[in-house]
């Protein structure tokens, strides 16, 4: 990321007035001022988005509430990704959502995609150590850790105390859905994700709960794997046997080899069962999320067979 040559020194630059606004859209024009200079005297982080991309209407009020409660510590600027293709190839912004932090005139740290709420305190707090997760948040940070770990029942009771205080803190609703899904207790599961409050059916947690949810139901009454290799290898366009094939690999962990079943199906024949292996994967996309190395590997493969 390139370093911007001609600021002047830190002196001129003060903090922030009682006027000024601590959050603010710019362009290029105002760049050297808002930026530059600004961050002489605290530090600014740069948010780069689009108007049509989800991630970013995801990020950026996240970015806004961790900004707000900071008090006037650290400022932000929103910067059209679209409108200022100049500004962005200069900082060799590649994709959005992009946040840089300048700090003494300089980048000094960024992210690419798409955080959670703490993961943002975490890396602001790196220039104002002030800002550190509440006590809830820590509690979520611990029973995500516990979950990536295998400990499911570990983390459904860290989400059950965090529910007990907030009761409708999605990512724990989201979190205890997940442990119950890989306690095998799929009613539990299903009877948390029906209570989600409405304005919250959108949020990508719970999608990703659900998709994960539908995903086991259709495991119940699956041939065993052998039989579903066999099948496949007698008969490559044996759909229904490659399409359970997909989902027992998958409910293994073998992702790739299950992704790589619904692509078969899709190259031999798109419109098979509705285009059911089309939307098994965009399922699968739900689950691991738009960010995960995975999904962007497995949507490239996606558009290729569509789209040559």
């Amino acid at each position: 990321m390139q370093e911007f040559e001609g600021s002047g020194g830190g002196g001129n630059a003060g903090a922030a007035g009682p006027n000024e606004a601590i959050i603010k859209d710019i362009d290029m024009s105002g760049f050297m001022a808002d930026v530059i200079e600004k961050s002489a005297a605290i530090p600014v982080l740069v948010s780069f988005y689009t108007s049509w991309s989800e991630s970013c209407k995801q990020l950026t009020p996240l970015l806004e509430k961790v900004i707000t409660r900071a008090g006037g510590a650290i400022h932000m600027v929103r910067i059209d990704f679209d409108k200022n293709q100049q500004l962005a190839a200069q900082m060799k912004i590649q994709s959005v959502p992009t946040v840089v932090v300048f700090a003494d005139q300089r980048p000094v740290d960024a992210f690419t995609g798409l955080k959670s709420e703490a993961e943002i305190k975490q890396f602001i707090g790196r220039f104002i150590p002030e800002i550190q997760p509440s006590p809830i948040e820590q509690l979520t940070e611990q029973a995500a850790n516990l979950f990536e770990n295998g400990d499911y029942s570990g983390a459904s009771t860290l989400y059950s105390t965090i529910l007990q205080t907030e009761a409708e803190n999605i990512t724990a609703l989201a979190g205890m859905a997940q442990c119950l899904i890989k306690l095998d207790d799929l009613e539990n599961a299903a009877a948390v994700l029906a209570n989600i409050p409405k304005q919250h059916d959108s949020h990508p947690e719970i999608q990703a709960a659900r998709a994960a949810l539908d995903l086991v139901q259709q495991f119940s009454g699956l041939d065993d794997r052998a039989t579903l290799e066999q099948a496949v290898l007698a008969d490559e366009n044996n759909h229904q046997a490659r399409f359970d094939l997909a989902l027992m690999l998958w409910s293994k962990g073998e992702r790739e080899a299950a992704a790589d079943h619904l692509l078969e199906i899709v190259s031999r024949d798109r419109g098979w069962n509705d285009d059911g292996a089309r939307k098994q994967l965009v399922k699968i996309f739900d689950i691991t999320g738009p960010q995960d190395a995975f999904t962007v590997m497995i949507r490239k493969k996606l558009s290729s067979i569509l789209f040559s």
